[in-house]
């Protein structure tokens, strides 16, 4: 008998683990539908950014490229696809075709790093029939006076604000870069998340030494990434009211089982589809649904967070506890 890979996520119902995280190739209709074929049980949509709300279309341009470090969405930076418009009122109608296309859920996607009037667009996602809102936040705190709690509220306003306006489902994906993500993540969720989506890939700023600018460098996500989404789904895995979604290393069905074992509600892939094509989302569920079979799990909701901190035999291998062990290990093995 076959294992059942039904989840829930964000209280949406999916048929597999296995979403499609933001990126260029959901934008385009036929591609979603061939990602719908091969097995993806959601897709999220590329992310309508803050500074596209504000400027209007004669200035767009010029907006996308300018402050381009402060961007969070790392695969929004591949090249452009044809049917994927950036402007706002075309957003919104990416959404009510991809509804129309596809029978899998459509999260739409808002970046931004402030509270502000484009907010509303949020509520015009909903409307145009998105089932479930991802927010994106992330900036720069470049002023030396931007104190940690600064920057901690300016998240905390944000999320509320938005959830104020809609009543659809509404995910916060995040970078690891706090004081204290922990306590963070439980003040997300009571700001208004009902999901957090760990991590998120920022891009850093790089130096072209011929001609002498400065340029934003894309690199696609690599397996080891996944470590650090582990580590934290894991430490947070019943500790908050919310739903855990991996994102950032997922190449493989291996890494997809280790974000569940760890605690994740779904894995999230993006990277490995440009590098391998969408029919290595078919392969991910196949090796998903062999690996459950031979291990003898019945369902993904009986081995997820079977390895959270919770449940797993050793939980201080998820903070402190094999940091020693770990880094002596490499003694003796200097080239």
């Amino acid at each position: 008998m076959s294992a059942e890979l039904n989840t829930t996520y964000l209280g949406l119902k999916l048929k597999n683990p296995l979403v499609v995280s933001a990126c260029p190739l959901t934008a385009e209709i036929d591609q979603l539908k061939r990602l719908e074929q091969a097995g993806a049980a959601a897709a999220v949509l590329p992310s309508l950014f803050e500074e596209q709300i504000e400027h209007d279309s004669m200035q767009m341009a010029e907006a996308q490229e300018f402050g381009t470090e402060s961007f969070a969405e790392a695969l929004t930076y591949f090249p452009q696809q044809d049917e994927y418009r950036s402007g706002p009122e075309e957003y919104l109608e990416t959404i009510a075709k991809a509804k129309k296309a596809v029978a899998i859920p459509i999260v739409a996607s808002l970046n931004g790093t402030s509270k502000g009037g484009w907010v509303r667009y949020a509520k015009m996602m909903q409307e145009a029939g998105a089932d479930a809102l991802e927010l994106n936040v992330y900036f720069v705190p470049g002023e030396l006076e931007m104190t940690g709690p600064d920057v901690e509220d300016r998240y905390l306003e944000l999320v509320a604000a938005v959830k104020e306006s809609i009543s659809i489902p509404l995910a916060v994906k995040i970078g690891p870069y706090f004081s204290s993500l922990g306590n963070m993540a439980l003040r997300l969720v009571e700001s208004g998340a009902d999901g957090l989506v760990l991590f998120n890939r920022f891009f850093h700023p790089d130096i072209d030494l011929e001609k002498l600018e400065t340029h934003p460098r894309l690199h696609l996500s690599t397996s080891a990434e996944l470590s650090a989404p582990l580590r934290w789904i894991a430490l947070l895995h019943g500790r908050v009211k919310a739903s855990l979604a991996a994102t950032s290393g997922i190449h493989d069905a291996p890494g997809l089982l280790k974000a569940l074992l760890a605690g994740a509600d779904v894995g999230m892939i993006a990277s490995v589809l440009y590098q391998k094509g969408i029919a290595d989302v078919s392969e991910i569920l196949a090796g998903l649904s062999k690996w459950m079979e031979e291990k003898e799990y019945s369902s993904v909701e009986q081995l997820k967070g079977s390895m959270s901190r919770e449940n797993c035999p050793d939980p201080s291998a998820f903070q402190r506890g094999n940091y020693m062990k770990t880094l002596t290990s490499f003694v003796g093995k200097a080239i």
